[in-house]
């Protein structure tokens, strides 16, 4: 069964976010079902900047390339606005997909775009994206490979405006639709009502963000199909690192946190380093 296919099943697919193969990986060996690349995790990771239209399209195919080159799980990739006018969609859709994206996300945000739970965003006209999408569906050579539309028109335009774009965006051939940043679960039963008989549905959960964390569960029997914690790795991450670097400049030791820590063998065990050096001896 592939990404595309899988979607369309009753049990909602859960995809923590991801920054690099490293990332990949750890949530393939957790057992998930897929892992989405984070635009925003890219930009905290790569630059320490924020997630306000940084990134290049080289960045993202370079990032998608080497998660591919590791790992096998299903890999939906955030395009952000696709890099342009819908022929510079075209050419991304082209780049992800020969990098290894499953799934393509596009947005209708205005460049340079922003976080989706930053304040300030604006969007371009239905007309334009729904020409984008358009590019997009054209472009991929693979008709498995997954074209997710998000709309950020909520904090501009309104929730009614939000779904009626979303619409749009299926009718001019988007697989999966996202409509950013609803505040309430009332607004995701509105989302699932106007839109879910068109195609499947994506949600999205950032920890403090303006959407309120809602269990999988639970967004499965609102009717999504497909759930991302984009920004909870780095979060998490960030959150243990602080700890870590408190201790180490307080003890000059890293014994206080041996027990939080894999080993040097556990960390080798953890990349395959013992398979990739027996590998190496049979071609001595």
């Amino acid at each position: 069964m592939n990404f595309k296919q899988r979607l369309q099943q009753p049990q909602i697919v859960v995809a923590p976010g991801v920054y690099d193969p490293f990332t990949a990986l750890l949530v393939e060996q957790a057992g998930m079902e897929a892992c989405y690349l984070s635009g925003a995790s890219i930009a905290y990771t790569r630059f320490g900047r924020p997630d306000i239209g940084f990134l290049s399209l080289d960045d993202v195919v370079s990032v998608t390339a080497h998660i591919r080159e590791r790992v096998n799980l299903p890999l939906i990739v955030d395009a952000d606005t696709g890099f342009g006018n819908a022929l510079n969609v075209r050419r991304t859709v082209q780049h992800l997909e020969r990098a290894g994206a499953s799934a393509i996300q596009l947005e209708d945000q205005a460049s340079p775009k922003r976080c989706g739970h930053l304040q300030g965003k604006s969007v371009i006209s239905t007309q334009e994206m729904c020409g984008k999408i358009r590019a997009a569906v054209d472009a991929r050579r693979n008709q498995d490979t997954v074209v997710i539309a998000r709309t950020d028109a909520i904090a501009s335009e309104g929730l009614d405006a939000a779904v009626e774009r979303a619409a749009r965006y299926a009718e001019a051939g988007a697989d999966l639709l996202f409509v950013e940043a609803v505040r309430t679960r009332e607004q995701m039963a509105v989302v699932k009502r106007e839109l879910g008989h068109l195609c499947p549905l994506m949600a999205n959960m950032v920890e403090g963000g303006i959407t309120p964390i809602t269990p999988a569960d639970e967004l499965q029997a609102l009717g999504f199909s497909l759930v991302i914690f984009p920004g909870g790795t780095v979060r998490a991450l960030a959150h243990t690192l602080q700890a870590y670097f408190a201790s180490l400049r307080s003890h000059g030791t890293t014994a206080p946190w041996q027990g939080r820590m894999l080993g040097f063998d556990g960390l080798n065990a953890l990349i395959g380093t013992p398979e990739l050096l027996a590998l190496g001896e049979t071609y001595a």
